[in-house]
């Protein structure tokens, strides 16, 4: 089995990305780090640079915990993407991290989480980036 954490360069995706190392070793899992962007706009700040990934590579190297990393560019919404992964890559856990937004951003811009929180078909633990 495998614990999928939906990364983005951001405080974010780094607490998901902690909780996701400790998840995976709690259980004895691998790590899929995923990484989306619709590829519809000039500037995506949930898109990670390759320096970005590198990083990631490097420091999960180095805590010797086995892992794949995939970015995917031109699909769906993160949501749509997280969701089928979890369905199709044998996830036993989807990590995600949570970002404060007001009532009104909210309701505009609906929310990629709470979506994911519903249609995963495995548990989701979200958590909030150090304060």
């Amino acid at each position: 089995m495998t614990v999928l954490v939906g990364y983005v360069p951001s405080p974010e995706g780094e607490a998901a990305l902690r909780a996701g190392v400790h998840e995976a070793r709690t259980r004895g899992e691998t790590l899929l780090v995923v990484n989306t962007s619709r590829g519809d706009a000039y500037v995506d700040r949930g898109f990670a640079e390759r320096t970005d990934l590198d990083l990631v590579r490097r420091d999960l190297t180095e805590l010797g915990i086995g892992f794949d990393i995939r970015q995917v560019v031109g699909g769906g919404d993160a949501a749509e993407e997280i969701v089928e992964l979890a369905a199709s890559a044998g996830v036993s856990l989807v990590v995600i991290g949570l970002r404060h937004r007001s009532t009104v951003g909210k309701l505009l811009l609906g929310s990629a989480a709470l979506r994911i929180l519903l249609d995963a078909p495995c548990p989701v633990l979200t958590v909030k980036a150090d304060s």
